[in-house]
């Protein structure tokens, strides 16, 4: 039986926060760097945690594996990435929210555990007590988190640090030198030209409150990924064979990524909605680099995704083939070319807008597809890497079970519900 092990605060012995800084920067005045309008679209933290297991004839050889990442952090890493050990700041000139390269440092927390990695229960279900601190646990085990504002670097360029400071710690220095923070690529145009309606953001109605979301952060920009009490927060694996039904079932050829979209979607409106003529909207993050004619430059770290939208009506959702749901998915994507990214980044200019998670309309996230699971700190790739736990009924994330494609690899879908909409939901989603 799957089970999650609450860690309590007697199970975990911390020391005090460090705070890091970078052995690089030292401007004076300090330097500001420009955050481009799909930066400030997704300005919120997001939490990973990753675990290794070690042999037990290894486990003495992990005693200082948290003064490895902290020196590893401290040394090498925030050298390039110094920026990373700055703070947002709000411009209240020009209105718009930078980055400030003032050395503030990043927070590091190092911890001991008295439990095993195999006391605290199946990994990749949600536990909202899991914590963004590197741990090491009783039979040598270890478990490093990261907290990073969405706004400074989405899931590519994240990815690519962890596999930086991951190469740090195994010796071999960093992977790549080349780290471009110029974010002036994805500048709105003067004047804005909104070329599409862009359901798919809502409009912030006081733009200058979010000069107060530094005193108080999560009064404005909540993370997608804070656990909720009054959700239930559920894992479904949907194996290879699974998937490959459901792809079937599309009739026209599609990715995985389509199908497993257009189905959640569909289930997810049988839950949620009950008037058949409302309408239903999936959103999804869909990566530029390929959609822009100019390439970026190399080892650009800045946001390079925006959010995808399909919609319909509660009614043809439901009661259409699979294929029609399937379609609209596939629409959706084709929808964003070259001149629909500029309609985007200037509609975000003038309505400082967020993606339209409201009104039943939820956000669909493919984990999966970053190699989070790649990482080596010197003891092997993770046994589980993640979120800490998903957040509420508005975020959907697809993540890697572990094995790779080739090998029959299958996704697990991570997602919370209210209970009542959580049982619909349980009785409809292995309806393939």
């Amino acid at each position: 039986m799957d089970i999650t092990i609450p860690i309590t605060n007697q199970d975990v012995v911390k020391e005090e926060p460090l705070k890091l800084v970078s052995p690089k920067n030292q401007l004076d005045p300090p330097e500001t760097i420009f955050l481009s309008n799909i930066d400030l679209a997704v300005t919120f933290p997001v939490e990973t945690l990753f675990f290794f297991e070690v042999p037990a004839y290894m486990s003495y050889s992990t005693l200082d594996i948290s003064q490895r990442v902290k020196q590893a952090v401290a040394e090498v890493l925030l050298v390039p990435y110094y920026f990373m050990a700055g703070r947002l700041n709000f411009n209240h000139e020009t209105g718009r929210l930078e980055l400030l390269c003032n050395n503030a440092g990043g927070l590091f927390v190092s911890a001991t555990s008295r439990l095993r990695l195999k006391d605290i229960g199946k990994l990749s279900l949600p536990n909202s007590t899991f914590h963004h601190l590197v741990t090491r646990f009783a039979c040598g085990g270890f478990s490093i988190g990261f907290v990073i504002n969405h706004g400074i670097l989405d899931g590519r360029s994240a990815s690519e640090m962890f596999q930086n400071l991951a190469s740090i710690c195994r010796g071999e220095g960093l992977r790549s030198q080349v780290v471009n923070n110029d974010r002036t690529c994805f500048r709105a145009r003067n004047p804005p030209q909104i070329k599409y309606p862009h359901k798919e953001y809502v409009k912030l109605k006081d733009t200058s409150s979010l000069a107060s979301c530094f005193t108080a952060p999560s009064q404005f920009f909540p993370s997608p990924l804070i656990f909720s009490k009054q959700y239930i927060h559920k894992v479904f694996s949907f194996t290879s064979k699974m998937i490959t039904t459901l792809k079937g079932k599309a009739m026209n050829k599609c990715s995985t990524f389509e199908a497993i979209v257009a189905h959640l979607w569909r289930v997810r409106t049988k839950a949620i909605f009950t008037n058949p003529d409302e309408l239903s909207t999936v959103l999804f993050a869909v990566d530029v680099r390929s959609k822009i004619s100019l390439p970026l430059p190399n080892g650009f770290v800045g946001n390079a995704v925006i959010t995808a939208f399909a919609t319909s009506q509660v009614a043809d959702l439901v009661e259409k083939p699979f294929c029609f749901c399937v379609e609209k998915v596939m629409e959706a994507k084709k929808r964003v070319t070259e001149e629909y990214v500029k309609s985007v980044i200037d509609w975000l200019e003038v309505y400082r807008g967020i993606p339209a998670t409201c009104n039943g309309n939820f956000y669909v996230s493919a984990w999966w597809k970053l190699p989070f699971g790649e990482l080596d700190f010197g003891f092997g790739k993770p046994v589980h890497g993640g979120p800490v736990v998903s957040g509420n009924d508005e975020f959907v994330l697809l993540l890697s079970d572990g094995k790779s494609e080739g090998n029959g690899g299958g996704i697990n879908i991570l997602l919370g519900l209210e209970q009542d909409k959580m049982k619909k939901f349980i009785f409809h989603i292995f309806e393939i």
